[in-house]
């Protein structure tokens, strides 16, 4: 807590403003759902995505309104996201919270979902930033198609280390992205500056995305979902697939078998978790995971040193050593 605090006040005027004109952003006359955002909001994690924004125009020149708009936009959007995927996954829980399909049920949590979609891009139109628009219209197609391709998959259970970059990089990495780019757009019309702030957002969404899924395979976590989540979902995340790619063919049909027939019961999850120990799939995946956190630092060091750059440097590290 106390190096994201840290962190957040580099930003901290930035982060006030934000703060309020985005409340005021999701204000409608309909009580229903003014009621279901205000839950919403007070549940709020700790804004990376707007975090990662400022910082990223700040990097460059001094923020502006286009950046302010770009972290309302990210922030709804990113917020649609979180209540469509609990919709898609079933889940019930979210930080620690009820999720809003389990309190509304999944039609008003769709309906919602949709609205911000549509209040976010409306919001951009208002402010006439096209360039905005572009990005975020890319990310979303890209997340729809990596979550798409992720059920595909988890039917299957058939993932490959290769495809399963590409699902990450489609439905996590591609939204990070779009922060570290739209923040740099937002201040610059240098087009290779801000292709290389993107880069530093796809490497570090990645590496995002793997701590996550070391989550499931640690002794001890306190994370916002139920540990073994993938498991039950079917979900193949790439300490498992690294060692069924390592295991006998014997043993890595009995794996796919159980977690095929019987992925909620508990047992399942233990002996899953020994198999990947077993096999050094937690050792792979975090070895995987450090390489693009090395990649996202490198694309860094082309930036002159400053009170910002080193903060973006201390985020890298928060987002790889965090608890949750």
């Amino acid at each position: 807590m106390k190096t994201t605090d840290e962190i957040k006040g580099l930003i901290k005027p930035e982060l006030d403003s934000f703060n309020k004109e985005f409340h005021r952003a999701l204000k409608t006359d309909i009580k229903l759902l003014n009621l279901i955002t205000s839950y919403m909001l007070r549940r709020k994690g700790k804004q990376l995505r707007p975090v990662l924004v400022f910082l990223s125009a700040k990097l460059i020149a001094a923020t502006n309104e286009s950046t302010r708009a770009a972290a309302i936009l990210i922030e709804i959007l990113h917020t649609a996201t979180l209540v469509h995927d609990d919709v898609v996954d079933d889940a019930y829980e979210r930080r620690g919270f009820l999720s809003i399909n389990a309190l509304w049920k999944s039609k008003l949590a769709v309906l919602l979902g949709d609205f911000m979609f549509a209040k976010g891009f409306l919001l951009t139109l208002e402010k006439k930033e096209f360039n905005l628009l572009e990005i975020f219209s890319e990310a979303v197609k890209e997340m729809s198609e990596g979550e798409i391709l992720q059920i595909q998959k988890t039917r299957k259970l058939n993932i490959t280390e290769d495809e399963y970059f590409d699902i990450v990089k489609k439905k996590t990495a591609t939204l990070i992205a779009a922060c570290t780019a739209s923040g740099a757009s937002s201040v610059t019309n240098d087009q290779s500056i801000v292709a290389k702030m993107k880069e530093f957002g796809l490497n570090l969404g990645v590496a995002f995305q793997i701590k996550d899924d070391l989550f499931d395979y640690e002794k001890s976590s306190i994370i916002g979902k139920p540990k073994g989540n993938d498991i039950k979902e079917k979900k193949l995340t790439l300490p498992l697939i690294h060692s069924l790619e390592q295991a006998p063919i014997s043993e890595r049909r009995k794996m796919l078998k159980l977690i095929n027939k019987n992925s909620s019961k508990t047992s399942t999850y233990n002996t899953i978790f020994k198999f990947v120990h077993k096999y050094d799939g937690q050792s792979y995946a975090y070895e995987k995971m450090m390489t693009y956190k090395n990649k996202a630092l490198l694309m860094l060091e082309s930036f002159p040193v400053s009170d910002i750059r080193v903060g973006l440097e201390k985020l890298v590290e928060y987002i790889v050593s965090r608890k949750k």
